[in-house]
């Protein structure tokens, strides 16, 4: 057999090389061996560990004799006469560039062993390169398949160059895995996420089980250091650790999300989360509620298929600026973001929606009984819980951990079973029953404290807070037409949807009460000065606070500040500076406005505090469910997030009052006064004159 083509053979410019081997001479030719195998031999080159391999070129013919023989000799020789197994990956001229990664999208084929199976499996890599079409019609990128020994990792992940949500530049974010990185980037597993300092140091996390330890988080530092010199930017590192703990670099690409300022940071919406959490979280509500909204969201996300997998896996998804929640609308869209003509090109969203589409398909049938029984399990576990008061501080304490498990669980499902909802058919919410239920408790004369104790569908009238008494809206001035409520029995997606969220919302109210018990009894052991002050504590934090009685030191320090709302749609440059994003409009539609329904109204703006008057026209941020007593009364709403299957939109749909959601500017454009004419039905908000002397 011929051996494979070494660097020091000379080559006419006619006879490109068909099989090279990595790190040597026409290894780093991009064009020749696709741009992973060119950068991972650029990175050998200054030092990096990077596993040896060859690399069948952009020449390679697999129909050819001559070219399979050379390609014989270097698998024998990598594989040691196939004795070990080996990785195939693709590497295209179009993978890891500046603007576009097309990560997950080629093949690539673990644990080859034998020659017969090797050869199965370039074929395999190869044909991936037909999923992507050049844009000038000229056929299919070229493709090279990178050859190394198969790593059995005993961990593995990413290692993004600067934060995905700030942009800093100072910041690495990791995403780390016990299954090895192909699991991660795969989207099969969820990593614990870690935010370090450019040399390692712990900023935050882990977000998950603690995989890497202190020099691990060095090594990788020092590796992502290494690649940034070596290519000139921040990179996009896939790594692994093996059995003996040494490091291995598997691939570096350019970082294509994240930025230094508010151009090219990462673009956040709270659309999605401001309806269940229109206000700011102290440090515990944030580890009690927004971790496992987290944790569902990047297990649904992964589950359906609808975002790329390593833009999943690096990013955070839900992010808490100044204590307020928002979500990364590259994998989490609201509807309003624009896309690019980059975008409109990209075959992989349709690919992306074929994949959902059969994902969520094959779970239609089963979700609605996963549904109904984790309802039913909630309900029971709920049931089950003994009086706070009665519980030791290690009880409570494991409560706040399970609570936070099945609040992972509800989160989830409601995510999956919602996108199963039509939103023109959806008519129920838990707002409605509990809209019925204030009103009979108030007429009943009972306080708020007696209403949620008998009736606690009332909470999803209010968000969840640590803290006192549950304070209620005021008393609807309207009935709604009763309305049946979800039923644990009904396998229809809307009332499914509102079963899982009720059951979250008393969830989180438990532990909200948990967490107050815990609070009164540090105060009353001098652990803490005052009980509202274990909101400022943090998970971990108020578990050593019972068990040893020792709070941090800056405690007195983190007292909670007022922070202005979010806008709907924004960045956040590297000095934590939130940037309000630009829009492109629609024509004939402010923003990325969507009709939710309520036919036609027309009305003045109210801009007051309170009540507003009769056939006012409400103008908000965000759909927070307390306004939900004053809806009977509006001539319209108008909402700068928010979708039509927000809560409040549907409440609105059931008692006819024209609602336009997602207009991002609202506020600004329509301002109190102004006299608007808006039309549930195709999403447009016509600014008709400004009356004088309006609230």
């Amino acid at each position: 057999m011929r051996s494979a083509v070494r660097s020091g053979e000379r080559l006419g410019p006619t006879t490109p090389a068909a099989v090279v081997w990595l790190g040597q001479g026409p290894a780093r030719d991009p064009a020749l061996t696709g741009a992973k195998a060119s950068a991972l031999t650029v990175a050998a080159a200054v030092g990096m560990p990077v596993l040896p391999g060859f690399v069948l070129t952009t020449a390679y013919d697999h129909a050819s004799s001559a070219h399979r023989e050379e390609a014989f000799g270097a698998w024998a020789q990598l594989s040691q006469g196939g004795e070990l197994s080996l990785a195939v990956r693709s590497s295209s001229t179009i993978e890891d560039g500046a603007t576009t990664s097309m990560a997950g999208l080629f093949t690539s084929v673990l644990d080859v062993r034998g020659w017969g199976p090797f050869q199965e499996a370039v074929g395999t890599v190869l044909s991936s390169a037909n999923v992507v079409p050049l844009v000038d019609g000229g056929g299919n990128a070229p493709m090279a398949v990178l050859v190394q020994p198969y790593l059995r990792a005993v961990s593995g992940g990413v290692t993004f160059g600067l934060d995905p949500v700030s942009g800093r530049g100072d910041r690495l974010f990791v995403s780390a895995s016990e299954l090895g990185p192909a699991a991660l980037v795969g989207g099969t597993v969820d990593g614990s996420n870690y935010v370090l300092t450019r040399h390692g140091r712990l900023v935050d996390g882990p977000h998950g089980p603690a995989i890497l330890d202190r020099r691990q988080r060095r090594e990788l530092a020092r590796n992502a250091r290494a690649a940034e010199r070596a290519f000139g930017g921040p990179q996009d590192v896939e790594w692994a650790f093996d059995s003996e703990g040494a490091f291995h670099l598997l691939q570096s690409r350019p970082v294509t999300a994240g930025g230094g300022d508010a151009r090219t940071g990462p673009l956040l919406g709270t659309g999605p989360v401001a309806e269940t959490f229109p206000e700011a979280l102290s440090p515990l509500e944030q580890d009690l509620w927004a971790e496992p909204l987290r944790d569902a969201l990047r297990h649904s996300l992964a589950l359906a298929g609808t975002a790329p997998r390593r833009r999943l896996a690096s990013s955070p998804v839900l992010a808490v600026v100044g204590g307020r929640l928002a979500v990364d609308l590259a994998v989490v869209p609201d509807g309003t973001a624009p896309r690019s003509a980059a975008t409109r090109l990209d075959p992989r969203p349709g690919v992306r929606k074929l994949l959902a589409a059969w994902r969520v398909g094959r779970l239609r049938s089963a979700l609605p009984v996963l549904a109904r029984d984790l309802v039913a399990r909630a309900d029971a576990d709920l049931l089950a819980v003994d009086e706070l008061d009665r519980m030791t501080g290690s009880e409570l304490l494991d409560l706040l951990d399970s609570s936070r498990q099945a609040l992972t669980a509800l989160h989830g499902h409601e995510v999956l079973v919602g996108w199963l909802v039509d939103a023109a058919s959806a008519r129920v919410t838990a707002a409605s029953s509990a809209m019925e239920l204030l009103a009979a408790g108030r007429a009943e004369g009972l306080s708020d404290d007696e209403i949620v104790q008998r009736d606690p569908g009332v909470l999803a009238l209010v968000p969840p807070r640590i803290g006192g008494r549950t304070l209620l809206p005021p008393t609807p001035e309207a009935t709604l037409a009763h309305l049946p409520a979800a039923s644990v029995a009904d396998d229809d997606p809307a009332l499914l949807r509102e079963a899982l969220r009720l059951r979250a919302r008393w969830a989180q109210e438990l532990t909200a009460r948990a967490a107050w018990e815990l609070g009164q009894r540090l105060a009353e052991g001098g652990v803490l000065e005052a009980a509202h002050q274990v909101g400022w504590l943090r998970a971990d934090e108020l578990r050593a606070a019972v068990r040893t009685g020792a709070v941090p030191p800056d405690l007195d320090g983190r007292r909670q500040q007022e922070t202005a709302p979010l806008p709907a749609r924004f960045r956040v440059t590297g000095s934590g500076t939130v940037v309000a994003a630009v829009h492109r409009r629609r024509r004939g539609r402010p923003g990325g406005a969507a009709g939710a329904g309520g036919g036609r109204g027309m009305g003045v703006v109210y801009g007051g505090a309170g009540v507003p008057p009769q056939g006012a026209v409400l103008v908000v941020r965000s759909l927070d469910p307390r306004l939900a007593s004053v809806l009977p009364r509006l001539g319209a709403l108008v909402a700068e997030t928010g979708s039509p299957l927000s809560h409040l939109a549907i409440l609105a749909r059931e008692v006819g009052v024209p609602t336009v959601v997602g207009v991002v500017d609202a506020t600004a454009r329509f301002p109190a006064g102004a006299l608007v004419l808006v039309d549930g039905s195709t999403g447009e908000v016509s600014l008709v004159d400004h009356h004088i002397g309006a609230a």
